[in-house]
C-alpha cells in the first residue's frame, strides 16, 4: 500500500487514548498515550497483544502511513475522532494462506435436573392434606421452570453479545476496507491525472509531428520556389532550399517517421495496459463494496425483540414463583383466609402450570434457537468478511504495484517524448528558414529607415545650432554697439569681447553601407507571405476574431521586443518639438516621420515572422479554456492598469502645464507691479530735476539694481536661450509615458524648478532691460513658489483659468498692454539720453511681450486640447471599464455554471456508479434466486410425481427413499440453504414414511392376531358364561342353605352385623375396630331379595 506521509501543521486538540484496529479480524486495542509517544512503541505493544511482528505492521490513519521513527504528535495523534488501522504486510502477499474460520466459544444452556422429593425436601411434604402436598409440589415445579428458562435466557444473552461483537468487528473491517479503498483511489487518481496529461501532450505532439511530416514536401517545394535576391545569389545557392542539405534533411525525416511509428505503437500498448489496470481497479472497488454488514445490523436489531420476549417470559415466571411462594408461606404460617382454602389455591395453580409447560418454556427454547441461528449466520458473515478483507487487501496491494509500474512507464515515456521532440527540431528548422529570410529583408528596410532617421536628426540638429549661432552673433553685435562708445576698443579687445562663435559642423560617419538596395515593397516580392505559409492580405481580412486577437497580442509582443523604435520615436519628437520646421532635402520633418514609420513597419514584419516561426510548430502545450480566459483576464487587467497610469500621466502633465501657466501669470503680474514702481520712481526723479544723478546712477549700476534687484546683476552669461525656447525646453523635459513598461520616465521636480534652473543661468546684464526685468521677476517668483509650495487653492485657481481659456487670454493681453503703457510712461519721465536708449529697449520689450502673448495663447490652446483629449480618454476608459465589468460578470457566471455542471456531472457519475453496482448486485441476486427457484421447482416436480404415483404404501415409501438418495447424491456446493433444507426434509419424510409403513404392516399383523384372539375369547366367554350361570344357580342354592353365615369381601361376620345407610346412599358397617367398611351392591341386592321373600306382602 502507499506510504505517503504528508502532514499539515494546523493546531489540533490532543486526546489521551489511541484506538488501533486490526484489519484482518476487526479486533481493537486501546492505548493510553500522548503526542510524545513514538510510533515504534505502539507497534511493539501491538506485537505483544496480537503476535504480528513490527516489521510486518503497516499503520494507516486516513491516507497517511505512520513512520515508526516519528512521534504521534507529528500525525496529530492521539485524537478522539481519529482511529488507526493496522494491516499485516505478510498477509498482503499473493501466496499468503487464507484466514481460518472464526472460532467462537458458544455457551450451552446449563439446564437443572427436575426436582425430586429426596433431593429437595419441603416442609409441606408431611402435611396430612393432599392439597397442601400438591402446593409444595407446585412450588418445586415453578422454581424448576424459572431456573430452566433462566438458563436458556442467560445463554441467549451471551450469544447475542457475541453476535454484537462480531458485528462490531465487521464494521471495523468495513472501515479498514474504506481506508484501503481511499488510499487506492488517491494513488489511482494521481496515476490517472498523470496519464491524462501524458495522453494530452502526446496527442498534441503526435498531431504536430504528423503535420510536420505531412507538410515536409510542401515546405521543401516552397523553399525551392523562393528565389534569393540577385545580390546574394551564388553558383550553388539560387533558392532558399540551397541553404540546407536536402539529402540529410530527407534522411532525418525518414528517421523521425520511423521513430514516430514505433513510439505510437508503444503508446497504444500503454493505453491498453492502462485500460486493463483501470478495469482491475474498478473491479477491486466493486468487490470491496458490500452491504452485508448493514443487513446483519438490521437483522441483529430485529432479533432484539426475541430477547425482549424472553425477558417478558422470565418476568412472568418470576411472578408465578413469587405467587406460589407466598401461598406456601401463608400455609406455613396458617394465615390463609377463610375464603381461600388449599384446595382452591391448588386448583388456581393448575392452569399456570399448564401455561408454563405448553407456552412459556417452549417459547424460551424457541427464542434461544432463533438466537443460535443468528449466531451461526453472524459467524458465517464474519468468515466471509475475513476472507473479503484478505482477498481485497491482496488485490489492493497488487493494484498498487501495477500502478507504481505504470507510473514508471509514464516517466520513461515522457523522457522518450522529450527525446522525440528534440529529433523533430530539425524538421521545424525547415519551416523557419522562410520566416528568417523575410525577417532579414525587413531588417534591411528597418536599418535603412533608421539611417534616414539619423540623418534627419543630424540635419535638424545642425539647423538648430546654426540658429543659435546667429542669435548669439546678433546679441554680441548689439552689446558692442551699445557699450563701445563708453569703453575703448582696445580694452574690449583685451577683454576678448570681439570674438565670434565658431561654425558647428555636424558630421556623421557613414554606416550600413552594405545594405541591399530594396524597399518595403521588395519584401513581399522576394519573400511573399503565401509562399512562406502566411495568410495573404485578402485572407487576413477574412480572419476570425480570434486571429485578430492574436494579431493584437503580436503587436504587444512587438512593443515588448522592440522598445528602441518607440524610444527613438519619442526622442525624435522631443528634439523636433523645439525646432522650427525647416525644409531641408532629406531632413524635413515629413521625411523623418516617413522614415520612422518605415522602420516601425519593418520591425513589425520581423516580429510577425518571429511569432509565426515559433507559433506554427511551437510548444505543444495546449491552452485550456480556463487558462486562456485567465490569460485574457490578466491582459485586460494589465491594459486597464496601463490605461489608468497613462491617464494619471496625462493628468500630471496637465497639472504641470497649469502650474506653469499660473507661474507665468504671476510673473506677468509681478512685472506689471515693478513697472508701476519704476514709473513712480521716474516721476520722483523728474520732480527733483535729477537727471544727471540718474545718469550717473545708471553708469554705476544703480539702475540695474533698481530694475533687476540686488545681487542678480553680476550673474555670468551661461545660456542665450530665449524665453520661448525655455518654455519649449521645459515642455520637452516633461515626463514621458512609456507605453511598453506602463511607467512614466523620471521627470524633473516640476515646471517651476525647470524655470528656476533656466532663469538662474540667464545673463542678467543683457542689453534688453525689459526682457531682463521679466526674467528677474520670473526668477524671484519661482523662488517664492519653491519656498511656499503649490497649495490646493492655487491649483484650483489655475484649473479655472485654464478652463476659461479665452477669458484668461484677454486678461493676459490686458496685463501686457498695461505693462507696455507703464513702460512708455517711464520712458517719458526719464531724461532724453536715457529715453533714446529706452525707446530702443521698449521695441525689443514689445516684441518679447508679443512673443509671450503668443506663447500664452498657444499654451492655453494646448491645455484646452489636452483637456478635451483627457475627457475623450476618460470616456473611453469608462466604456472599457463597463465592457470589462460585463465581461468579468459573464466570465464569473460561466465559471459558476461550469463548476455547477462539473458538480452535477460528478454527482450523476457517482449516482450512476451506485445504481450500476446496485443493479449488478440485484442482477446477481435475481440470478441466484432464479436458479434456486428453478432448482426448487424441479425438486418439487420430482416430489409431486413421487406423491401422485398410483402405487401402494410400501411402494410410496420406497419411492420417497429413492428420491432422498437421489437428492443426496446430487449435492452441490453452490446450493442455498432452502435447497439443503428441502433435501433434509425429503430425507426425514422418507424415513418417517418408511417407519410408518413398517408400523402399518406390524399393526395389520397385530390386528389379524387380535381378531383370532377375539374369536377364541368369544368362544371361551360363551363357555364361561354357561359355567357362571350354572355356578350362580348352585351358589343361590348354597346361600339359601347357609343363611346364618355370610362373608362380605374382607369382613367376616360370625354374629350379628349392623349396616347403616349414610348420606351418600351406601350401607356403612358400624364396628369399633375398623371403619370404612361398606356393604357391596350384591349383598344389598341379596339382602333386599331375602327381605322380600320373608315378607311376601
Amino acid at each position: 500500500m502507499s506510504s505517503n506521509s504528508t502532514i499539515t501543521t494546523d493546531e489540533f486538540t490532543p486526546g489521551r487514548k489511541l484506538l488501533v484496529h486490526l484489519s484482518e479480524n476487526g479486533h481493537s486495542f486501546e492505548f493510553e498515550c500522548d503526542g510524545s509517544t513514538p510510533v515504534d512503541a505502539i507497534q511493539q505493544s501491538v506485537e505483544s497483544l496480537s503476535g504480528i511482528q513490527s516489521g510486518d505492521q503497516l499503520l494507516m490513519c486516513g491516507k497517511i502511513s505512520l513512520d515508526p521513527q516519528q512521534q504521534l504528535a507529528y500525525y496529530k495523534l492521539p485524537q478522539d475522532d481519529r482511529e488507526v488501522f493496522l494491516y499485516n504486510k505478510s498477509k498482503l502477499l499473493a501466496e499468503s494462506p487464507r484466514p481460518p474460520p472464526e472460532t467462537i466459544d458458544v455457551p450451552d444452556a446449563v439446564v437443572p435436573s427436575p426436582p425430586s422429593p429426596s433431593q429437595s425436601p419441603h416442609p409441606l411434604d408431611d402435611a396430612s392434606d393432599p392439597a397442601m402436598k400438591a402446593l409444595a409440589s407446585y412450588e418445586k415445579q415453578f422454581r424448576y421452570h424459572f431456573q430452566h428458562a433462566n438458563a436458556f435466557y442467560l445463554c441467549s444473552q451471551n450469544k447475542f453479545e457475541i453476535c454484537k461483537r462480531l458485528l462490531r468487528e465487521q464494521q471495523v473491517q468495513e472501515r479498514a476496507l474504506d481506508t484501503a479503498r481511499g488510499n487506492l483511489e488517491h494513488t489511482f487518481r494521481r496515476l490517472h491525472q498523470r496519464y491524462s496529461d501524458f495522453v494530452r501532450y502526446f496527442s498534441q505532439q503526435h498531431r504536430i509531428h504528423g503535420e510536420l511530416l505531412g507538410n515536409f514536401e510542401r515546405d521543401v517545394e516552397r523553399l525551392r520556389s523562393l528565389r534569393l535576391h540577385p545580390s546574394i545569389q551564388r553558383e550553388r545557392r539560387k533558392c532558399l532550399l540551397d541553404l540546407v542539405n536536402e539529402y540529410e534533411l530527407r534522411k532525418w525525416a525518414d528517421i523521425c517517421l520511423n521513430s514516430r511509428r514505433q513510439f505510437e505503437s508503444k503508446v497504444s500498448q500503454l493505453k491498453m495496459s492502462f485500460g486493463n489496470l483501470k478495469r482491475r481497479v474498478e473491479n477491486v472497488f466493486s468487490e470491496m463494496t458490500s452491504g452485508a454488514v448493514k443487513d446483519l445490523e438490521v437483522l441483529i436489531r430485529d432479533h432484539q425483540r426475541v430477547l425482549n420476549d424472553q425477558k417478558s417470559v422470565m418476568q412472568s415466571l418470576s411472578k408465578d414463583v413469587d405467587t406460589v411462594k407466598k401461598l406456601v408461606d401463608d400455609c406455613l404460617s396458617c394465615q390463609l383466609s377463610a375464603s381461600l382454602r388449599p384446595h382452591d389455591a391448588v386448583s388456581a395453580l393448575g392452569p399456570m402450570y399448564e401455561a408454563h409447560e405448553k407456552n412459556n418454556l417452549p417459547k424460551v427454547q424457541n427464542c434461544d434457537h432463533a438466537i443460535t441461528k443468528l449466531l451461526d449466520k453472524c459467524r458465517g458473515k464474519k468468515d466471509g468478511m475475513n476472507l473479503l478483507v484478505h482477498v481485497s487487501m491482496q488485490k489492493v496491494k497488487s493494484s498498487q504495484l501495477s500502478i507504481k509500474d505504470m507510473m514508471n512507464q509514464l516517466h520513461a515515456f515522457q523522457e522518450v517524448m522529450g527525446h522525440q521532440e528534440k529529433e523533430f527540431e530539425n524538421l521545424k528548422f525547415i519551416n523557419g528558414i522562410g520566416h528568417a529570410y523575410r525577417a532579414c529583408l525587413a531588417e534591411v528596410i528597418r536599418r535603412k529607415s533608421s539611417l534616414k532617421l539619423y540623418m534627419g536628426l543630424a540635419g535638424q540638429l545642425a539647423e538648430r545650432l546654426a540658429t543659435e549661432r546667429e542669435a548669439e552673433i546678433s546679441r554680441r553685435e548689439r552689446f558692442l554697439k551699445q557699450w563701445s562708445r563708453y569703453i575703448p576698443d582696445d580694452i574690449l579687445d583685451t577683454m576678448g569681447l570681439f570674438d565670434s562663435p565658431s561654425q558647428c559642423d555636424v558630421n556623421m560617419t557613414p554606416f550600413d553601407t552594405k545594405l541591399l538596395e530594396i524597399d518595403v515593397a521588395d519584401v513581399d516580392r522576394y519573400a511573399p507571405q503565401f509562399v512562406l505559409g502566411l495568410p495573404s492580405k485578402s485572407e487576413k481580412n477574412k480572419l476570425p476574431k480570434s486571429n485578430l486577437a492574436t494579431s493584437s497580442d503580436g503587436s504587444n509582443f512587438k512593443s515588448d521586443e522592440n522598445p528602441f523604435d518607440t524610444h527613438l520615436n519619442y526622442n525624435t519628437e522631443g528634439l523636433l518639438e523645439g525646432c522650427e520646421p525647416v525644409d531641408i532635402a532629406g531632413t524635413s520633418k515629413m521625411e523623418v516621420e516617413n522614415a520612422r514609420l518605415k522602420a516601425e513597419l519593418a520591425s513589425a514584419i520581423a516580429i510577425i515572422c518571429t511569432f509565426n516561426a515559433d507559433a506554427v510548430y511551437g510548444p505543444f502545450d495546449k491552452v485550456e479554456p480556463d487558462d486562456m480566459l485567465k490569460a485574457v483576464r490578466e491582459k485586460t487587467t494589465e491594459a486597464l492598469q496601463s490605461k489608468d497610469e497613462y491617464v494619471k500621466h496625462i493628468q500630471s502633465m496637465l497639472h504641470m502645464k497649469q502650474v506653469q501657466c499660473s507661474s507665468y501669470e504671476k510673473r506677468i503680474q509681478e512685472l506689471e507691479q515693478r513697472l508701476e514702481d519704476q514709473y513712480i520712481q521716474g516721476q520722483k526723479l523728474s520732480t527733483k530735476n535729477a537727471s544727471g544723478s540718474v545718469l550717473s546712477a545708471l553708469k554705476a549700476g544703480g539702475y540695474r539694481e533698481g530694475i533687476f534687484g540686488d545681487g542678480e546683476a553680476q550673474m555670468p552669461c551661461v545660456s542665450t536661450v530665449s524665453m520661448d525656447e525655455v518654455s519649449s525646453t521645459s515642455a520637452s523635459a516633461d515626463p514621458k509615458f512609456d507605453p511598453i513598461t506602463g511607467q512614466a520616465t523620471k521627470p524633473g521636480e516640476g515646471g517651476d524648478e525647470n524655470m528656476t534652473d533656466l532663469s538662474g543661468t540667464v545673463n542678467m546684464q543683457l542689453m534688453d532691460s525689459a526682457r531682463n526685468f521679466m526674467d528677474a521677476s520670473m526668477q524671484e517668483t519661482s523662488r517664492d513658489e519653491h519656498q511656499v509650495g503649490d497649495t490646493g487653492d492655487h491649483q484650483d485657481g489655475c484649473l479655472d483659468k485654464i478652463q476659461g481659456g479665452e477669458v484668461d487670454g484677454e486678461v493676459k493681453m490686458m496685463a501686457v498692454a498695461n505693462i507696455s503703457d507703464t513702460c512708455t510712461d517711464a520712458i517719458n519721465m526719464l531724461p532724453s539720453a536715457v529715453a533714446v536708449e529706452l525707446t530702443l529697449e521698449s521695441k525689443t520689450r514689445e516684441t518679447v511681450v508679443r512673443d509671450l502673448q503668443n506663447a500664452l495663447v498657444s499654451k492655453s490652446d494646448q491645455c484646452i486640447e489636452g483637456e478635451n483629449k483627457l475627457k475623450v480618454a476618460m470616456e473611453e476608459i469608462s466604456s472599457l471599464r463597463r465592457e470589462l465589468e460585463v465581461s468579468r460578470n459573464l466570465l464569473d457566471e460561466s465559471q459558476m455554471n461550469c463548476a455547477h455542471l462539473e458538480n452535477c456531472l460528478h454527482e450523476a457519475r457517482e449516482e450512476a456508479r451506485t445504481n450500476l453496482c446496485a443493479a449488478d448486485r440485484r442482477a446477481s441476486e435475481y440470478s441466484a434466486l432464479r436458479t434456486t427457484a428453478v432448482r426448487m421447482r424441479s425438486l418439487f416436480e420430482r416430489f409431486r410425481s413421487c406423491v401422485n404415483a398410483q402405487v401402494g404404501v410400501a411402494s410410496f415409501a420406497d419411492a420417497l427413499r429413492s428420491l432422498s438418495l437421489s437428492l443426496a447424491s446430487s449435492v452441490n456446493e453452490d446450493d442455498d440453504d432452502g435447497t439443503v433444507e428441502f433435501r433434509a426434509s425429503i430425507k426425514v419424510l422418507a424415513d418417517k414414511v418408511g417407519l410408518l409403513s413398517r408400523h402399518r404392516s406390524e399393526l395389520l399383523e397385530r390386528c389379524s392376531r387380535a381378531e383370532t384372539a377375539v374369536s377364541r375369547a368369544e368362544t371361551a366367554l360363551d363357555e364361561k358364561t354357561e359355567q357362571v350361570k350354572s355356578l350362580y344357580t348352585k351358589h343361590q342354592l348354597e346361600k339359601q342353605a347357609s343363611k346364618e353365615k355370610i362373608s362380605f369381601v374382607r369382613l367376616e361376620v360370625h354374629e350379628l352385623a349392623c349396616f347403616v345407610l349414610n348420606s351418600a346412599g351406601h350401607y356403612e358397617a358400624i364396628h369399633r375396630n375398623c371403619s370404612n367398611y361398606y356393604l357391596s351392591s350384591e349383598s344389598v341386592a341379596l339382602f333386599a331379595s331375602s327381605m322380600q321373600e320373608d315378607d311376601p306382602t
